[in-house]
């Protein structure tokens, strides 16, 4: 098997030691990936803060150029960098090819975003004392970036890092998560094809405590980090640093009496078990008014229950295996927990190997893990809630708040949920698990700090710098 090189400073380069990338399924050998050594690991750092003054002064065309080449290439390898998803993260092929589909769209999103960031222009005659004068406002970059990205999406949120980083002009380091770093090699290689300056991306695989350095280096003043509440000791030991913590939830959704059941029945089994439920803002919690409890939970379980599991090649697949037998024990051991506290299981509980069958739980405990933890994984904890009020106040009743879905028909019903639930998204007639990459995401309390989506992303990696000019004929 051959051994993937790892990108240093845009160029291929083989290190000390290598690790091996398995099959989350069957356990199998997929990829030997190459780490660098600690001294190579300077090299890119050393890389990446000398590259800042080139890269901030490249061309808006330069920049939009070379983010358009990888978009068009994701889109020309699309089924080859689908397989690479599919074999080192177990997520179903389907699935695998929609990721690469989205990773393409923010690259022409930051092109796109890239060619508009023109700043902005205000005259200060407004003030008797400011005659004469205008302010020119532009967004410049903090500095070079370390971002370290997950293994849920190996690709799409190693784009989320990289494509916003290259339109504001910020030399970026990437650590991809060392379960999947396949992914982000191979966009590592689209990105060397470029004419982008040598420091501009270093894309290095290594096992977590080997980074550990870069956390503290000063060279790299901004980190944007993906993945468990880990990222808050991340942020207690770079406490100068500007810091984007994304770091997931129990996300709700919301079925009030005015909802068309059939659809939330549908999304929410599908959205609460989509790659084994292994999704920041996948469907945990699921409040049902009343009024329609007893209608809703069955037809909930009889579609959870009809969904495809299986070998995540198989494009019948719905839900593949968890990323590893840990995290599928895990998981079933909450369940277990759960039931011995007085839960009911209505369908799955059970697993096989790393694959755990989707799961549906009722009159769970409320402070078992299952309910107030994350559980990423394929779990649905089902509860009442008397009305609107009631659910919002459960939506409410969590420590964390990364984003909710409310099932309703009613305008009042939506801006009053917008309104009142603590969450940094709120999805109307949709499971939580909705995003559109361009738009604004990112949670409150325990879910994070800061926005992803691209242009909120190039606006959370750069400040604004103003220009007055004085002495102006307006």
């Amino acid at each position: 098997m051959s051994i993937h090189r790892f990108w240093l400073a845009g160029t291929a380069a083989t290190g000390d030691t290598s690790l091996t990338v398995t099959h989350p399924y069957d356990g199998r050998a997929v990829g030997t990936v190459a780490v660098p050594d600690l001294s190579q690991i300077e090299t890119a750092v050393t890389a990446a803060y000398a590259a800042l003054t080139e890269t901030t002064a490249l061309p808006a065309h330069a920049r939009a150029a070379a983010l358009t080449h990888v978009h068009h290439r994701l889109a020309e390898r699309r089924e080859e960098v689908a397989r690479t998803i599919t074999a080192e993260s177990g997520k179903p092929i389907t699935g695998a090819r929609v990721e690469v589909d989205r990773a393409a769209s923010v690259f022409r999103w930051a092109a796109e975003e890239t060619r508009r960031d023109s700043g902005s222009a205000q005259r200060l005659d407004t003030d008797p004392a400011a005659t004469g004068r205008m302010a020119l406002t532009r967004r410049v970059p903090h500095g070079a970036v370390l971002g370290i990205s997950p293994f849920n999406f190996p690709l799409n949120l190693v784009a989320h890092k990289i494509a916003p980083a290259l339109a504001v002009g910020a030399p970026i380091i990437l650590k991809p998560a060392p379960a999947t770093p396949m992914s982000a090699l191979l966009l590592g290689e689209l990105l060397a094809e470029t004419e982008l300056p040598a420091g501009a991306v270093s894309v290095l695989p290594m096992p977590n405590e080997r980074a550990a350095p870069l956390i503290t280096d000063p060279r790299l003043p901004v980190i944007s980090f993906t993945g468990g509440q880990f990222g808050w000791q991340l942020q207690q030991r770079a406490p100068h640093k500007h810091v984007t913590l994304e770091l997931g939830g129990n996300a709700a959704a919301v079925v009030l009496a005015d909802a068309d059941l059939d659809w939330a029945a549908q999304r929410i089994a599908l959205f609460g078990n989509n790659q084994a439920g292994q999704v920041c803002i996948g469907v945990q919690r699921v409040i049902v008014a009343d009024a329609v409890y007893d209608t809703f939970v069955p037809a909930l379980v009889q579609a959870v229950a009809a969904l495809g599991t299986g070998a995540p090649d198989d494009e019948a697949t719905q839900v593949g295996p968890m990323i590893d037998e840990v995290a599928a024990q895990r998981v079933t051991d909450w369940i277990d927990e759960a039931v011995a506290a007085g839960a009911t299981l209505l369908t799955g509980g059970h697993r096989d190997g790393t694959t755990v069958a989707p799961t549906v739980l009722a009159d769970v405990p409320a402070g078992s893990r299952i309910a107030r933890e994350e559980a990423f994984g394929p779990v649905l904890v089902v509860s009442r809630a008397s009305g609107a009020a009631d659910a919002f106040a459960q939506v409410n009743d969590s420590e964390y708040g990364l984003q909710a879905g409310v099932f309703t028909s009613d305008v009042a019903t939506a801006f009053r949920a917008y309104r009142e639930l603590e969450v940094g998204g709120v999805i109307i007639g949709d499971v939580p698990s909705f995003r559109a990459d361009q738009m604004p995401y990112g949670g409150v309390k325990r879910s994070g700090v800061g926005k992803e989506g691209v242009r909120a992303a190039m606006d959370d990696l750069t400040y604004e710098r103003v220009l007055v000019l004085t002495g102006l004929a307006m």
